[in-house]
């Protein structure tokens, strides 16, 4: 019987505990549940399998990069809406989807467990969850609407990663980026007067830009024609000189060796004043 008994007993010892198993890409933290050992065991697990008692809990920490988002699509995340609020200096309230990726130090998972005293997942659904609400919350309260919905949406996201980053870097959770998953909900009036505005501001800038675009045209037509007009004075200026130059090397005996170059061998039908006869038909013939 007694030996019976221990065979039981053993039995339900071994029911009551079990093999854990670190996967790789992973490191364990291995915890005293009851006793005067209750705690983290400081040892880091690396990959492997690892007996766990009955009074003991492992609790698995990737150490590759871990992504989560919180939005209201029920097909993302979680299927509860864990989108977050947050109001500008104005007041208005706005919703947006959110994520974030990060990862673990290896080395100071004992010192993170020791701070949250919860998984992984847990870390991240609840308290890296409030640290990026609450910067989101901090951050947003100083800034206007249109810079929130416009051109210091990047700038507000920023300041949100490193508040979180400086929250949790010290103990070893290593924040790789915060972002904005689509697009920010606002009110409809509000979109509604914002995309007005927008639209007047785009168009502005259009009718300024045609505007220097005619200038930029008309500048250019005066060059091309102060251009033409400046080469039609230096071909004008040239031809003058050109022909200043030939006229200083004719004389009369000289326009007469051209013409008979160049002279059919007809006598002009006509002589007079302008007519250049190759002939002095005036002298006396005698002579």
């Amino acid at each position: 019987m007694k030996i019976t008994h221990i065979l039981t007993v053993g039995l339900l010892c071994g029911a009551l505990a079990a093999c854990g198993k670190v996967p790789a890409g992973n490191v364990g933290v291995k915890v005293d549940l009851y006793g005067s050992d209750k705690g983290v065991s400081m040892e880091e697990l690396g990959p492997g399998r690892y007996w766990v008692g009955m009074n003991e809990d492992l609790y698995i920490f990737p150490t590759f990069t871990q992504n989560y988002v919180w939005t209201q699509d029920d097909t993302e995340g979680s299927p509860n809406d864990e989108s977050i609020k947050f109001q500008t200096i104005e007041g208005m309230t706005v919703g947006a989807d959110v994520g974030i990726s990060y990862s673990v130090d290896p080395a100071k998972v004992s010192l993170i467990f020791q701070k949250y005293r919860k998984g992984i997942d847990e870390i991240t659904g609840t308290y890296l969850r409030n640290m990026v609400r609450d910067a989101l919350v901090s951050e947003g309260s100083t800034r206007e609407i249109e810079s929130v919905y416009g051109s210091g949406k990047t700038a507000l996201m920023r300041a949100v990663e490193d508040s979180v980053r400086a929250q949790v870097e010290p103990i070893g959770i290593n924040i790789e980026r915060v972002y904005w998953i689509g697009e920010l909900r606002l009110p409809d009036t509000v979109v509604t007067s914002l995309n007005a505005k927008i639209e007047a501001t785009q168009k502005a800038q259009q009718r300024a830009n045609e505007v220097q675009q005619s200038i930029a045209e008309a500048k250019k037509k005066i060059e091309e024609a102060r251009g033409e007009a400046e080469s039609i004075k230096l071909r004008a200026q040239a031809t003058a000189e050109a022909n200043a130059e030939i006229a200083k090397s004719l004389t009369p005996e000289l326009v007469k060796f051209r013409a008979i170059e160049r002279w059919d061998g007809v006598l002009p039908r006509m002589t007079g004043d302008g007519a250049v006869p190759f002939i002095d038909v005036t002298k006396d013939a005698s002579k």
